[in-house]
């Protein structure tokens, strides 16, 4: 193993480069750097030499030519073995780089931005960065390729071991990170740039790409899949959003099936501008409620099924407070996902070592993808708002304030309950919920029957039509009064009818939300 001499530092991600730097130098390693890595390092105290010390080349053209020199890729790519390779960069003065310390423009950050700018989106793409960790992965027998600063430490400390050398394996490994880096960055690019329209406008809209390209990287190993015979791990997207890229801040190792509940209830809270609370078992919404404070909404989300709450994974939209973590840490939960902690309800949580604190950065999902055999299905993610254009009374008698109030609530939820679903709510909470039955009347009928609160004058949401009469007359027998489904059905009519004969209001919304 040959000591690293010198190292090329340019990184986009700065987490960690300042330490990982102070090391290199510690063992002896000339640091070399470019635009804002430079100035971070020098103004840290450590000694670094410019790119363009190097080159004899200024930075140029607004950064976009600094590292494309031959002085850095033949510095990178010369063969040490190779005594041709040896007199051609003696020859041309070309000094060995012996390390490149590469990670690269935010191009996915950039892409995710509302109405990012067709000129941003270019000059977010890399051209040196790829360009060196390619040399340097081409030739890991002689240089190191460090792409993530989550290697940063391994890497310093097997250095100090060696006395300033990385074993052949050690770069073998960083070379083969460092080609999927690449091939994930240039996969982003070409997908994002595929939806460039007209005028050069970035359109989600304009339909699906012809070849779809996904890039994740493993965040862990699970303990196991949905099943303790199932292997599985989490994977996440560049997007810097949502439950793949939380950051857990207390607890045991999540599950799958932790995971799963987590995202379902992350969902449904962000539904909601209001402080709500959802508290899910198996991907459903055994209770879920809103309140002027979170803890008056984790209290009365829990009064729809406190039995099925138990084990359960609760989302919420608020920081989670101490009031709040008080009363949640009275039940037993596997998953709290959040926003955010404060340190009150941290300090209330920390008697409860096993249960998991997620806090969960915002943002909304753009696709849905679902594995098949021999492929993948892909649709867009179901972000649909109600409007008041939506809604259409279609029975003689129209909802009261309070019940439309209330219709709004349960058909928000509604959405988030698998199909068939039935949901039976009143004022911001729910008070049953008829799950994934094969028959929507059934769901009607064990929405009423799990319901622990009183059920008259209470309002049903359905996820899609009505088939028959018999749903609606199973709703007024249970003691609703009013309806919020989407309509759609040839016998629209016929259960209009029905909900006027009861003395129902109803509301169409033109909107199915199937969840399967």
């Amino acid at each position: 193993m040959s000591k690293i001499t010198r190292a090329i530092l340019s990184v986009t991600d700065k987490s960690g480069l300042v330490d990982f730097a102070r090391q290199l130098a510690q063992l002896g390693v000339e640091l070399v750097s470019t635009g804002g890595t430079a100035k971070l390092l020098r103004d840290s105290g450590i000694a670094v030499k410019d790119i363009s010390e190097l080159t004899g080349f200024p930075e140029m053209l607004d950064g976009r030519v600094k590292t494309l020199h031959p002085k850095v890729h033949g510095g990178i790519l010369h063969r040490r073995d190779d005594s041709g390779h040896l007199a051609a960069v003696a020859e041309h003065g070309i000094p060995a780089i012996d390390m490149v310390v590469v990670n690269l423009y935010a191009f996915e950050k950039t892409a995710a931005k509302p109405g990012v700018h067709f000129e941003e989106l270019i000059e977010n793409i890399d051209i040196g960065g790829p360009s060196m960790i390619r040399s340097a992965a081409k030739n890991f027998q002689d240089v190191a390729v460090v792409t993530s600063p989550r290697d940063y430490g391994a890497i310093a400390e097997e250095m100090a071991r060696s006395g300033g050398a990385l074993s052949r394996e050690t770069k073998w490994r960083l070379a083969q990170k460092a080609f999927a880096t690449t091939a994930a960055y240039d996969s982003a690019i070409a997908s994002t740039l595929e939806r460039v329209g007209g005028e050069f406008k970035l359109n989600a809209a304009e339909g699906f790409p012809q070849n779809l390209r996904l890039s994740f990287q493993k965040v862990i190993d699970l303990r196991y899949g949905e099943n303790p015979h199932q292997k599985a791990a989490m994977y996440k997207d560049a997007s810097e959003m949502g439950v793949a890229n939380a950051r857990q801040v207390q607890g045991k190792e999540l599950s799958y099936n932790n995971i799963v509940d987590l995202q379902a209830a992350w969902d449904l809270a962000q539904e909601f501008d209001e402080p709500v609370c959802a508290i899910i078992k198996h991907t459903n919404p055994c209770g879920t409620a809103t309140g002027k404070t979170l803890a008056e909404a984790y209290l009365r989300a829990l009064e729809c099924d406190p039995v099925s709450a138990f084990g359960g994974v609760i989302g919420v939209n608020r920081t989670v407070d101490a009031a709040a973590a008080e009363e949640m840490a009275k039940l037993f939960l596997e998953v709290i996902g959040a926003p955010a902690f404060d340190e009150s309800a941290k300090a209330v949580f920390a008697a409860k070592k096993n249960l998991r604190l997620v806090e969960v950065p915002a943002g909304e999902q753009q696709w849905v993808l679902k594995n098949i055999s021999g492929g993948m299905l892909v649709q867009d993610a179901d972000l649909h708002k109600l409007s008041e254009a939506d809604l259409k009374v279609v029975t003689k008698r129209p909802p009261t304030a309070e019940e439309k109030r209330a219709l709004l609530f349960a058909w928000k939820v509604c959405k988030h309950v698998k199909s068939n679903a039935i949901l039976y709510a009143r004022d911001g909470q729910t008070v049953g919920v008829g799950a994934g039955q094969m028959s929507r009347v059934d769901s009607c009928k064990i929405g009423a029957m799990k319901a622990q609160l009183p059920l008259p004058g209470t309002v049903a949401a359905s996820d899609a039509f009505f088939p028959f009469p018999d749903g609606v007359e199973e709703i007024a027998k249970a003691g609703a009064t009013a309806i919020i489904q989407p309509g759609g059905s040839v016998r629209d009519q016929e259960v209009i009818e029905a909900a006027d004969r009861l003395g129902l209001a109803m509301i169409l919304t033109g909107v199915r939300h199937f969840r399967h």
